[in-house]
């Protein structure tokens, strides 16, 4: 399990979005009749992350930071991890080799790839 998909299960969105993350695109069914359509869960990201940070005995600024983001889901924010995270979502080489752009583009793209499997993400945060 990748971390993106740690950090999937850690807000409840459950394994719906763990499956569609991971079954390609044109694989055959297994049945010959089409599965029922199924609405995505909507998940209040922001909401989850407010009752955390509530219980938290850090002050986190989750809002801005990756890592402390990861810290308040209780998840490796070590570079490595972070690193790790980077590649598994496709960050740029050119932001890999400075932690600090690396950062920032983490965090902007793990937000909006909550958003993407239905978290409900503020636009102010996807910018």
């Amino acid at each position: 399990m990748g971390l993106f998909s740690k950090i999937l299960d850690v807000l409840g969105f459950g394994s719906e979005a763990q499956a569609s993350e991971a079954t390609p695109a044109g694989t055959p069914a297994t049945t010959t009749a089409a599965p029922p359509a199924t609405a995505i869960a909507v998940v209040d990201v922001v909401t989850r992350l407010e009752e955390l940070a509530a219980k938290h005995a850090e002050k986190l600024n989750w809002k801005v930071s990756i890592v402390d983001l990861l810290k308040l889901l209780d998840l490796d924010s070590s570079l490595t991890a972070r690193k790790a995270l980077a590649t598994e979502l496709g960050c740029p080489a050119e932001k890999m080799g400075d932690s600090a752009q690396m950062n920032m583009w983490l965090h902007k793209t793990v937000l909006q790839k909550l958003a993407a499997n239905g978290g409900n993400v503020p636009a102010e945060l996807l910018d």
